[in-house]
């Protein structure tokens, strides 16, 4: 399976998923419009080694909320990201068993060699 978790107002992941240039058996889901389930976040975290590993600290709300202030446990990124969908660093890249996550150029190159 191969499936792409982003955000269509981003210009960023309009930007990779042009450049993946993804075959339509592709699934694109936009997490502004369908969130992201319980289900989808614990397979992702399995894939990426923990919560925090998918959590970004460059959403807006993470300073508003004061939570740079705070100690978070793997719970409280998960339920975050469940809560709030800008927190989920974007674009989350599924390739079989492989996981790429972030807009890093390395995790982009790395995902182009396997789309």
């Amino acid at each position: 399976m191969k499936k792409i978790y982003h955000l269509a107002t981003c210009s960023t992941c309009i930007r990779i998923i042009k450049e993946l240039n993804p075959s339509e058996d592709v699934i694109l889901q936009d997490i502004k419009t369908e969130k992201i389930t319980e289900a989808q976040i614990d397979e992702m975290a399995k894939m990426a080694g923990s919560y925090e590993a998918l959590f970004s600290r460059r959403a807006m709300k993470y300073k508003s909320m004061g939570l740079k202030d705070k100690n978070l446990s793997e719970q409280d990124y998960r339920q975050l990201i469940l809560d709030e969908y800008t927190f989920l660093k974007r674009p989350v890249i599924i390739a079989g068993d492989q996981i790429f996550v972030g807009n890093a150029k390395k995790e982009v190159e790395a995902a182009k060699e396997v789309f």
